[in-house]
């Protein structure tokens, strides 16, 4: 398999788990979006809560020059150590929601 497939795979494995989540307070669902041909992967939250609708991307992930691009997370979920213990270096993950000048103080890739 090669490093891109394995890096998708890697992806959606996490992101597919996320969708299957169930929110208490919000009636809808998680809905996971891959676009495998740009290599764009999110999970989108639709549904309501109450009387205000909820339209939110808690994760988004791009593999960008061959690294894997951590665009948002507001999740409790550590993407990194997941990614990393699937077998993604360190060097090819990068937080890519910090600014370019705080990315050298995370553990991964600058970009």
């Amino acid at each position: 398999m090669g490093k891109l497939k394995k890096y998708e795979a890697a992806i959606l494995s996490i992101l597919n788990e996320y969708a299957k989540i169930k929110y208490a307070n919000v009636e809808g669902s998680n809905q996971l979006i891959a676009d495998k041909e740009n290599h764009r992967y999110q999970v989108v939250t639709i549904g309501w809560e109450g009387s205000r609708f909820v339209h939110d991307c808690p994760i988004h992930l791009d593999i960008i020059n061959g690294k894997i691009w951590v665009q948002q997370n507001m999740t409790e979920w550590e993407l990194g150590d997941m990614l990393e213990e699937m077998g993604v270096p360190k060097s090819d993950i990068v937080v890519g929601f910090l600014p370019p000048e705080l990315r050298n103080y995370s553990k991964y890739a600058v970009a």
